[in-house]
């Protein structure tokens, strides 16, 4: 069976300004370089993006939060805070962005793909119930597990691996007392958005079912992907999950302007197969991989087109 790939122009169209990092070249050099790649797109499934519906946006963000990200594209207000900016099409490409997640669900469950991976833009881990903030708008992943879980019967357990250089607070925060869907981050601390710690494990029914790993800046390679190795084991030996989403940052890379860690493109590699292991041992290889940072355009493509191609590569 095919990867799935689901995407939309619409990526290209948000605008963040001259000089942004979460650049609209993003989407364009990740797209690039998986066409590139002849043996790696001819097995592709490719998968046009539709608008996530409303409700199932709501279902993690409030009224008032998609009214005030409406409003603001229709203005053309420019900044929802410090560094998250809308622009005419932006609200188009987030709700996208959200549909797209939801239709990976789709093609894995409905057996259209084994797994799939969404290259998209805005990204959205750092989006919490009532507010965009660090370039997220709507937060993709959380909408696609609540999608799954509302959707699927097969599915109600549900592990988001975020290996993003930056602690994905929305995400933490939408899940913190959910016992249903256990979160684990692996970042830079202290760093933005100052979130993350060790003893943040999770609230009342979800004591236990968030798993933070903050690394201090430079620590060396192999101490990372044996803190990732581990905190798999961990999250293994307590949950069961029926469906495995990443929130598949990219800016852990050695070189990224927005962080100082140093993985390699094998180190994304690795931890795309634990990640597939774990996912074939337990739910039947289900795993759905959405792009959230990674800001160096020089390196970004080749690292997304390896991830991509382990994703496809047979267990």
């Amino acid at each position: 069976m095919p990867t799935a790939i689901v995407h939309h122009p619409v990526f290209e169209q948000h605008d963040t300004g001259a000089g942004h990092p979460e650049t609209a070249e993003r989407y364009t050099t990740v797209m690039d370089a998986l066409k590139r790649d002849a043996k790696l797109w001819s097995d592709i499934v490719e998968i046009q993006a539709d608008e996530a519906r409303r409700s199932d946006i709501q279902a993690c963000h409030s009224p008032q939060h998609f009214k005030h990200v409406e409003e603001a594209v229709r203005e053309g207000t420019g900044y929802l805070d410090a560094d998250t900016l809308v622009s005419m099409h932006s609200l188009e490409a987030a709700m996208r962005g959200a549909g797209a997640a939801c239709q990976a669900i789709d093609a894995v469950m409905e057996g259209a793909a084994k797994n799939a991976f969404v290259p998209v833009r805005p990204p959205g881990h750092h989006a919490t119930p009532d507010r965009a903030m660090g370039f997220c708008l709507f937060n993709n992943v959380a909408v696609a597990a609540r999608y799954a879980q509302k959707r699927y019967k097969e599915i109600e357990r549900i592990a988001i691996i975020d290996w993003d250089v930056h602690h994905g607070n929305g995400t933490q925060g939408i899940f913190y007392e959910d016992p249903t869907v256990f979160y684990f981050s692996m970042h830079q601390y202290p760093w933005y958005p100052g979130t993350g710690t060790r003893g943040e494990t999770g609230h009342r029914r979800g004591l236990g079912y968030t798993l933070n790993v903050p690394l201090r800046a430079t620590t060396p390679t192999v101490d990372q992907r044996r803190a990732f190795d581990s905190a798999i084991g961990e999250m293994a030996s307590k949950f069961i999950p029926d469906l495995v989403i990443i929130s598949a940052g990219f800016d852990a890379h050695r070189g990224d302007p927005l962080g100082q860690l140093l993985l390699s493109d094998e180190d994304f590699v690795e931890m795309t197969r634990v990640a597939k292991q774990w996912a074939a041992e337990t739910c039947a290889g289900r795993v759905v991989s959405c792009m959230e940072g990674g800001y160096n355009l020089e390196t970004l493509g080749e690292t997304v087109r390896a991830h991509v191609e382990e994703l496809q590569r047979e267990s």
